[in-house]
């Protein structure tokens, strides 16, 4: 790491302390801008990065609710607004146990680049709570909402702070917490909240955005190469929603996706995973890959535990939770010959496992280039709400293609510019860097 830049990320751990997942993504970035300081030194002039890696406002509350039992519980609410210099705050809401601030803070930090690299005039934010919505009742989770948002919502609004889903947060909590927003504030500002229902102000294309971007991105890394996605093999960690779309878009694309996995375990199908069977499991009956083996029958296989990434592949995408894919998963990527890696979760390769894929020449592509398709189709979903206008399926569609390539090329068109040609990480970390960066200046020292 360049010297200056060592110095900031030395001063960020300091400031603050125990948030691992936070230290690990400012590294990530750090480490690829020592070309730019080099280019550019007004950044350093006006500390652009040292103020970048500052939020803008930490937002820490207390959430009480009472459950069916009439007990009253509390769970602890987060929402860091961590950069605005390209326009509202954007970001999602992440309801689970894990949550604590610095993971808030790591998510936060990432929508930065994530946002710039769309192309789309968003700032960066996230947050969500410790709460865990698993096992809980629909009325459970509604009175845990509606209490979020009351103390939430004073920091909202369509040209402020705009929130969306993520984990543990779909269009069900979306709908309680926007709810209480125009209960509170006597305004049905649909633009406040992305991820709404179709009928109720939201976009075509959203619940699959993730998968579907994460596969057009990878597509287009394989047209850079001469190739397609037609006849590939491919292993996807997780089964919720970035999961199962990007199986989807694999399918239609002509690749076959052979695993997929959650929590306990993973599942083997070579003749390809059967997107309906499991939709219906996941979805329908919320249940678990596990149960997608029993009701597949012979020759598909449930292994308890293990690893997903022992399994051979062309392409991997891991798609469920950060750190998923570790030193040892990538040894057995390299191992069996696998080319790609592309991250359709929020920094889910390990530091350790990304160095030794670059190494070995798999092609690797960073979650806040691949996994951007998500606050793209949010923004556009913004973009219909400001104009009181609903985009069909195809036309959204083809727009989020559009930008994912565009992602892609920006990717590596910033990677040859700064004397990096196909990597993906600096040039997805550069592109979205200086993007703010340029905006930073022109506002001044805010």
């Amino acid at each position: 790491m360049e010297q200056s830049l060592a110095v900031v990320f030395d001063e960020v751990v300091h400031r603050n302390p125990g948030e691992a997942e936070f230290h690990q993504a400012v590294e990530e970035v750090l480490m690829s801008l020592g070309p730019v300081v080099v280019k550019h030194p007004e950044y350093a002039d006006a500390e652009i990065i040292r103020r970048l890696c500052e939020p803008e406002r930490q937002i820490i509350f207390r959430v009480p609710w009472t459950d069916d039992q009439g007990r009253v519980q509390l769970n602890r609410g987060f929402r860091v607004e961590f950069n605005s210099a390209l326009g509202p705050f954007k970001g999602g809401l992440r309801f689970h146990p894990s949550v604590y601030l610095g993971i808030v803070k790591f998510l936060g930090f990432e929508q930065i680049f994530k946002n710039a690299l769309s192309g789309l005039p968003i700032g960066g934010a996230k947050g969500g709570s410790d709460f865990n919505p698993r096992g809980r009742s629909a009325g459970e989770v509604m009175r845990f909402c509606q209490s979020y948002m009351t103390e939430l919502y004073r920091h909202l609004g369509e040209y402020t702070d705009v929130p969306a889903g993520d984990i543990g947060v779909g269009q069900r909590e979306i709908g309680y917490m926007f709810g209480q927003y125009k209960r509170i504030t006597n305004r049905y500002e649909s633009g406040t909240l992305t991820g709404k229902g179709l009928s109720w102000g939201g976009s075509q294309v959203r619940t699959e955005a993730t998968g579907y971007g994460t596969v057009f991105f990878v597509d287009e890394m394989l047209r850079a190469s001469g190739e397609g996605l037609g006849g590939t093999r491919v292993v996807v960690s997780g089964s919720g929603n970035v999961a199962l779309y990007a199986i989807e878009k694999i399918h239609q694309l002509g690749g076959t996706v052979v695993a997929c996995s959650d929590s306990d375990g993973y599942v083997v199908d070579e003749a390809g995973i059967d997107l309906a069977l499991l939709k219906e499991i996941k979805n329908g009956r919320r249940g678990r890959v596990s149960d997608y083996a029993a009701a597949r029958g012979q020759g598909v296989r449930y292994i308890d535990g293990g690893s997903i990434w022992d399994v051979p592949c062309d392409i991997a995408l891991p798609c469920a939770t950060q750190n998923e894919l570790e030193e040892d998963g990538a040894a057995a990527l390299i191992r069996n010959g696998c080319r790609i890696v592309a991250e359709g979760a929020n920094m889910p390769t390990s530091p350790a496992a990304v160095r030794a894929l670059r190494e070995a020449g798999v092609a690797f592509a960073p979650g806040k280039a691949v996994n951007a398709g998500g606050v793209a189709t949010s923004a556009l979903e913004m973009q219909q709400n400001a104009s009181r206008d609903f985009w069909d399926f195809d036309y959204t569609e083809k727009r989020l293609e559009e930008i994912m390539r565009a992602v892609h090329d920006r990717c590596l068109q910033t990677a040859d510019e700064y004397g990096t040609p196909g990597d993906y990480v600096a040039g997805a970390n550069i592109a979205g860097f200086t993007r703010v960066a340029d905006a930073m200046l022109a506002l001044g020292v805010i």
